[in-house]
């Protein structure tokens, strides 16, 4: 190391992220039946331009050209997910060539001495289980894991690292509540209920895995939330302080009090107090032991990180143009507010944002993973997803993201900072290794750190994954 540059703790874990559904494609081979996202694909105007992820990336034939990428870009763990129907295409049968698949994935990995770390449910739900009602039915909770044994008695004895859920607070509360991801309901509470039966889903797993470990290969278990910082917009304005209050306890308490103190909080359910999914309370569906299982002891704690947020609370007053996202062209399907009850808006606080209309704040990300570990007694936290995305084209042969990869490079001097701070971080996967689909924006938006043509399927690797390489060789991020 130099005076030029920040090391990284001996050992920091450093590698790149994943999604089956947004880069596997082969959407109907080898006993694979649809998906949520499959069936919503097909939604008029709930994907821009009408996108379907039935070819995606093709990484479904071309894995292990990616993982030899990867080794090329010096990674040296691969987070991705597993597909629950290519599993179990119906949610019950076993299907054998859809194991077989992660199988040789997992191989290809560890030949290329690298560490798989495998995400169990990263939103593709099969279609047959959001038939017989989803996440709002709590038969879905135990479906999860009968599925999860099945990954976990053919992969366990190579792979260590186990994520249950990745951003449970997308599945349950996008796609019940805002309609804004699959299956794409506007249900209101129905988005605590899913939230609550995601996070019994993720407690059964714990639990069978742990029964199911040998004595001399224990799994280390995890999960991955999406928390944000939420600060008020105007913090003179009781309303707004309020409003922060709220969207703390529906994007980040809903799921951290439960995992980490075995309870859900009293002004989260006094918030939604009235509010009844299929004319019962969302508490109604909190049985006795749930919480005991939810919160059994993790070994690991996966954080994404993008942005941070400050709610205005309604009325606010503000042309379109000032509130987030209003500069990039979204779904033509009505979506409403994510969060049960809404009452508040994003507008601009005149940070810089990327192209997705994101607001750039480093610093966010230091003061959330302080927050983990001060108030929450956090396990060991790895940063599972960050990164940036960017109108990227291809100019004679190579890409120049110096956005994006300034964004990295910001972002890993926030994770540092927290680490002097005393946070335990142990590991960075960028977000995300190949552009991809990018579930409601289709193939307009691009997060990958390697370009990916969709009609030939030509891999280039960009500036920042030529940087990020250099990063990782040296343990080092260069000084700002």
């Amino acid at each position: 190391m130099t005076s030029t540059e920040r090391a990284f703790p001996q050992g920091f874990l450093w590698g790149a992220a994943t999604a089956a559904f947004q880069i596997e494609g082969a959407y109907d081979e080898d006993g694979r039946t649809a998906s949520i996202w499959d069936t919503f694909t097909r939604v008029p105007g709930a994907i821009v331009a009408g996108d379907t992820a039935d070819v995606a990336c093709d990484h479904y034939h071309r894995m292990p050209e990616d993982v030899a990428l990867m080794k090329r870009l010096n990674h040296a763990a691969y987070r991705f997910s597993v597909a629950w129907p290519r599993v179990r295409p119906d949610g019950r049968a076993v299907n054998q060539k859809g194991l077989d698949f992660y199988s040789r994935l997992v191989d290809e990995v560890l030949e290329a001495g690298m560490v798989p770390w495998l995400t169990l449910y990263h939103w593709d739900l099969p279609q047959a289980l959001e038939d017989a009602g989803g996440w709002t039915g709590r038969d879905t909770a135990y479906r999860f894991a009968d599925y999860a044994v099945s990954v976990y008695d053919a992969l366990g004895d190579r792979v260590e690292a186990w994520t249950t859920l990745n951003e449970p607070w997308c599945s349950a509360f996008m796609g019940y509540t805002g309609g804004q991801h699959a299956p794409g309901r506007q249900e209101g509470v129905a988005g605590i209920v899913a939230a609550h039966h995601l996070l019994l889903g993720h407690g059964l797993v714990v639990d069978e895995l742990r029964r199911r470990a040998a004595p001399d290969r224990t799994p280390q278990l995890g999960i991955t939330l999406n928390p944000t910082v939420a600060d008020p917009f105007d913090p003179a304005r009781p309303a707004d302080v309020d409003a922060a209050r709220r969207l703390d306890g529906l994007h980040n308490r809903v799921f951290l009090d439960p995992l980490l103190r075995g309870r859900y909080a009293d002004d989260l359910v006094a918030d939604t107090e009235g509010m009844t999914f299929e004319g019962r309370p969302w508490s109604s569906y909190v049985h006795d032991g749930d919480l005991a299982l939810i919160s059994a002891p993790l070994d690991f704690l996966g954080v994404n990180f993008y942005h941070g947020d400050a709610p205005a609370a309604l009325p606010y007053d503000a042309a379109p143009d000032e509130l987030l996202g209003s500069r990039i062209e979204g779904p033509a399907r009505p979506r409403t507010s994510p969060y049960p009850g809404g009452g508040f808006v994003f507008p601009r606080r005149g940070l810089p944002t990327t192209d997705r209309d994101w607001e750039i704040d480093p610093s966010a990300l230091t003061r959330l993973l302080v927050r983990l570990h001060e108030e929450y007694a956090a396990p060991p936290i790895y940063i599972t997803e960050n990164g940036a995305m960017c109108n990227d084209v291809v100019v004679d042969g190579t890409v120049h993201d110096d956005e994006r990869r300034r964004f990295i490079e910001q972002h890993l001097h926030a994770t540092l900072d927290a680490i002097d701070a005393g946070v335990d971080v142990r590991g960075y996967f960028v977000w995300s290794l190949l552009d991809n689909f990018e579930w409601s924006y289709g193939y307009a938006h691009r997060f990958g750190i390697v370009h990916v043509d969709y009609e030939t399927q030509v891999r280039t690797p960009k500036d920042s994954a030529w940087w990020y390489a250099d990063v990782i060789a040296r343990n080092a991020v260069p000084l700002p």
